[in-house]
């Protein structure tokens, strides 16, 4: 009998020991991170980055500004961009700060296509070439966290 009551209790002290693993191994900040889908009314930065080779920098600048600035300027939800570059990795970062991930998804896709071929014409009449140098190396979203 007192060694059925040691093994019982060797059993609970094991399953404790456990659970508190169990317990302590969950990430708190995973837990409590907001998924973007369930936050449409929460600002939406969209991030984009492109091949951008120096000799062509400032003709990749203009562009932005003159086809892509006056066109996000005039959607529902724009509240701004930041654009950086990056001289050793001749990779320009884009950030596009949208009241809300709704208003920036909203935005019929054949109207950002359309004014993207407006950005490859000027690109292409400013260099003289054939196709647009300015490749898209990523995009997408940037989650907002507690």
């Amino acid at each position: 009998m007192k060694f059925s009551i040691q093994n019982k209790i060797k059993r609970y002290i094991y399953s404790l020991i456990c659970l508190l693993v169990i317990l302590f191994q969950s990430n708190s900040k995973i837990i409590y991170a907001l998924p973007i889908e369930n936050h449409q009314s929460v600002m939406a930065i969209e991030q984009l980055r492109l091949k951008v080779p120096s000799k062509f920098k400032e003709v990749w600048l203009n562009a932005e500004n003159q086809v892509w600035e006056p066109w996000l300027s005039d959607q529902e939800g724009f509240l701004g961009r930041k654009i950086f570059w990056d001289k050793n990795k001749e990779e320009a970062l884009i950030l596009v700060n949208w009241k809300n991930r709704k208003l920036w998804k909203n935005i019929p896709t054949q109207e950002v296509h359309d004014i993207q071929k407006k950005f490859e014409a000027y690109v292409t009449n400013s260099l003289n070439v054939s196709e647009n140098p300015f490749k898209l190396v990523y995009e997408g979203e940037l989650e907002r966290q507690l």
